[in-house]
């Protein structure tokens, strides 16, 4: 248990303190707080939010639209380590069936959510409806670790609900980047984001191991490392965040696609594998230098985000949490069986059909991305905070999880 409470201390107690912290404040001084959130620190700023023809940078736009583009680039680290490395988790036919199970998982909660909107009336529907991609998230930390709780730690179940997770954050992803653009469309400027990313590759990356063909000292390659470490990338991802500013796709995406630029490890050791601190390579070198910095963003985006007044709780709120625990148990169930049963993918050994049930309801552990999917679905208001507050109650997910396990008889296994 200790990488996983490791990773939760690092990632996921501060961004918890600060939505605490800004649960209380709102509800205690709400325009103090609302004060505090819009807190202007640039006027006239080349990038922001642009009102009135003024672009000014404020707090919450720091937070949300800059500073967590690091935290979506470790995400995203994770998710393009377990597609291309030797071993990872998200290669070959053992990956077949919890990908299955993850569109269940996603189907399922959309259908819920808009589907109970729709009977709510055409005026609720119109309101809430672009909030459809708020309870298809999964928050990873938190659920593998209700996972082990449940499962144990040996339990077969536990390595699927991993595999879920981690597609479902690839998937979440792409949903942002597509479906929820902070802004009128220039994909133009996405040509400024591809260019940053191909230029740093070819330049750091397959060049210094071109000149060291053949060559067991890889001069060319330590120098690099050494020498210019991150800077290079860092550059680029500058470059290619303000491509994606521009281009009208939210800004904290921009630091994606020069990810998979960056040298990694040849083989995946697994996402809370305590090995991976070890890593030397470029990829996670940057990763470890990013740890601190990260945990700090997620405190302020927490802060920023989490400060629901309790009055705002309406139909919004019952949408999401109803899309979470039970959109995402129906849809991984049934996803799942399709998969295993019907097209004979089967589950990994020792683990019965009835798990995915108790693996969907550990699932719908929304949160972290569920909070930023509402920041960005709905402008500020009484439905965005009714949203959030769906993403906030979805921590009662661990509690049914913990129950449904109970009554399915799920047997615990220890490694």
């Amino acid at each position: 248990m200790y990488r996983v409470w490791n990773f939760l201390a690092n990632y996921s107690l501060l961004l918890i303190s600060g939505s605490l912290i800004a649960l209380f404040w709102a509800n205690t001084n709400p325009e103090s707080y609302h004060h505090f959130v819009d807190t202007v620190l640039w006027a006239n700023a080349p990038i922001g939010n642009l009102e009135n023809g003024v672009r000014t940078l404020t707090l919450h736009y720091l937070v949300n639209d800059v500073l967590m583009a690091f935290f979506f680039a470790i995400a995203a680290k994770e998710v393009w380590e377990a597609i291309i490395l030797k071993n990872g988790s998200l290669r070959g036919k053992k990956a077949a069936t919890p990908l299955i199970a993850t569109l269940g998982g996603m189907i399922g909660p959309i259908t819920v959510y808009l589907g109970l909107a729709y009977l709510m009336g055409s005026d609720v529907y119109d309101a809430v409806s672009n909030g459809w991609a708020i309870p298809t998230a999964t928050d990873i930390a938190f659920a593998y670790l209700v996972g082990r709780i449940v499962f144990g730690a040996g339990h077969p179940a536990v390595r699927f609900l991993l595999l879920l997770a981690i597609a479902d954050d690839a998937a979440g992803l792409i949903i942002l980047a597509i479906f929820y653009p902070s802004a009128e469309l220039a994909p133009q400027w996405l040509l400024l984001s591809l260019g940053s990313a191909i230029g740093v590759y070819t330049l750091f990356n397959w060049l210094p191991r071109y000149l060291d063909r053949g060559n067991q000292l890889r001069r060319a390659s330590t120098w690099t490392r050494e020498k210019l470490t991150f800077f290079p990338y860092l550059i680029a991802g500058c470059l290619s965040w303000y491509g994606f500013m521009k281009a009208g796709i939210h800004p904290a995406l921009g630091l994606l696609p020069i990810v998979v630029t960056i040298p990694h490890a040849d083989r995946a050791f697994g996402f809370f594998s305590d090995a991976e601190r070890y890593l030397k390579d470029m990829l996670n070198c940057i990763e470890h230098l990013l740890k601190h910095p990260v945990e700090v963003v997620l405190f302020f985006f927490g802060l920023l985000n989490a400060g629901v007044e309790f009055s705002s709780i309406s139909e919004p709120t019952w949408l999401v949490l109803a899309g979470l625990m039970i959109g995402k148990p129906i849809g991984v169930m049934v996803f799942g069986y399709i998969g295993a049963v019907v097209l004979r993918l089967g589950l990994p050994e020792g683990m019965r059909l009835i798990d995915l049930l108790v693996i969907g309801c550990v699932a719908a552990i929304g949160f972290t991305v569920s909070l930023f999917v509402a920041s960005v679905a709905f402008d500020g208001g009484p439905v965005q905070d009714a949203a959030k507050m769906g993403a906030l109650f979805s921590f009662g997910a661990a509690a049914i999880a913990i129950i449904v396990g109970r009554l399915t008889k799920v047997q615990k296994r220890t490694l």
